[in-house]
């Protein structure tokens, strides 16, 4: 069974689903004339103002809050892990190629939570409904006729099943095993008791709905990712001698369609389409641009009116979320391994031997000693737990959206905080196999959402430039 699903899960992360993320990324991209990227700095400018805190127009949360809690799911072991990875196969070229992704992602993210704004609902409480599968029963129909309805529900319904389910799996299993490791390496307290910790913390936290999730995302993703930030780069300025090589290996290996090695690379040896796999895949894995988890928090914004085209305001905010994820944490955390010189014990007499988190853990260590690992393990929880609050957002919007009901948001509460303790006292290798292709199969549906809809945001993007320039 498990043979089957680790085949199934290589299949859907594999180059078929990459060319759908990743060429959605570059259609969305040319079709937006690139002002994603020529916006940028005004995007990363909002998001920072004071302005991006303060709740005005309809919406749950602040436009900040609503990032944070979509950072909250993004920021997590996958650029810990994920990266160290990519690194071990694809070699240092592959952190290059998470960056060329990344750069079309962030029209991705603009994309899907521009659209997730601006056909969102109320539901029965007066609160946000949005995301994806709004985007998909509602945008689609709009923009090519009744015909499509259908077309656009069944979309939706895919969508909002594989997330609720993935919410499960990789929003809440694996992360709350990764925390039960983290923290028995430190402190070696026995899981059970570090699951009660998670399981009623998650529960404390939940209960009290986005409104709790926001402010406990505000606080905590700031904080994590500065910390394991300036940790990164105090790593690298300790090896400071060692950065200039590490960049041209990095380059070298990226685009050389022969297996090579040496330098910063230590011991690991692949071509330039083991680096771009590798690199794109654990990319996309860990800013989950394209991938349409981050709209739906993202529809939760309060913005300014549709006549004032709130929502694209909005969709510039969320798509700073790939910049902090990639070109920041991954960053760090590719360059500090690259510069420790750790890649020389990845492989051993022909046999892969260190990669995931204990490959970034050594990279720490071998600079800092025993702290240097502690430290690791310690943003590793932060990034985890963090990840199971944004998450139980994303699923719980999702199920609401499939009963068209508020009745279950604090039925699944429940339900989760007692998986999110189930994950910290056993370590499921089906789960993390299911979870990771449902989470791959929530592509395609958006893919499609969004090369169907980025043309009509077009116009509305073109009269938001003119006001910006005013």
């Amino acid at each position: 069974m498990l043979e089957i699903l680790e085949a199934i899960d290589g299949f859907v992360w594999g180059p078929p689903m990459l060319v759908i993320l990743v060429g959605a990324g570059i259609y969305c991209t040319f079709r937006t004339e690139f002002l994603c990227w020529r916006n940028l700095g005004y995007s990363i400018r909002t998001t920072l103002s004071k302005e991006s805190r303060q709740s005005s127009g309809e919406g749950d949360v602040s436009s900040f809050a609503a990032l944070c809690t979509a950072l909250a799911a993004t920021i997590g072991t996958g650029n810990i892990a994920g990266v160290a990875s990519a690194l071990a196969v694809g070699g240092p070229g592959a952190l290059v190629w998470m960056w060329i992704s990344a750069a079309f992602g962030i029209t991705s993210k603009f994309t899907e939570c521009t659209l997730a704004v601006k056909y969102r609902v109320k539901n029965d409480k007066g609160e946000m409904l949005g995301g994806p599968m709004l985007a998909m029963e509602r945008g689609i129909p709009h923009v090519y006729g009744d015909g499509f309805k259908g077309f656009g529900r069944v979309l939706a319904v895919a969508f909002a099943f594989f997330a609720v389910v993935a919410s499960f799996g990789i929003g809440n299993l694996t992360q709350g095993n990764s925390i039960a490791v983290a923290f028995s390496y430190i402190v070696g307290v026995p899981v059970w008791v570090i699951g009660i910790i998670v399981g009623f913390a998650t529960l404390i936290i939940v209960v009290g709905g986005l409104k709790s999730i926001s402010r406990v995302a505000s606080v905590i993703v700031p904080f994590m990712a500065v910390f394991y930030f300036v940790c990164a780069v105090l790593i690298i300025l300790l090896h400071i001698t060692a950065l200039p090589g590490a960049v041209v290996t990095m380059f070298r290996m990226a685009f050389s369609f022969k297996a090579v090695g040496g330098g910063a690379a230590g011991s690991v040896v692949a071509s330039m389409a083991q680096a771009m796999n590798k690199g794109v895949a654990r990319g996309c894995f860990s800013n989950e641009a394209g991938m349409g988890s981050a709209a739906i928090t993202a529809a939760a914004a309060a913005t300014d009116s549709h006549e004032d085209l709130g929502y694209i305001k909005q969709g510039y905010i969320n798509s700073t979320g790939t910049f902090w994820d990639t070109f920041v944490v991954c960053s760090v955390t590719g360059l500090a391994i690259l510069t420790s010189g750790v890649m020389e014990q990845v492989v051993v007499n022909g046999e892969t031997v260190l990669q995931g988190a204990p490959l970034t853990i050594a990279a720490f260590e071998s600079t800092l000693g025993r702290p240097g690992a502690w430290l690791v393990a310690i943003s590793l929880a932060l990034f985890a737990f963090s990840t199971i609050l944004g998450w139980e957002y994303y699923g719980e919007k999702a199920l609401e959206y499939l009963t068209r009901s508020t009745r279950v948001a604090m039925f699944y509460r429940i339900v989760f905080s007692i998986i999110a303790f189930v994950g910290c006292v056993s370590a499921f290798e089906i789960a993390w196999d299911i979870s990771d292709i449902l989470n791959a199969l929530m592509i395609l549906p958006n893919a499609i959402c969004m090369v169907m809809l980025v043309g009509q945001l077009r116009p509305d993007m073109e009269a938001y430039q003119k006001k910006l320039k005013k």
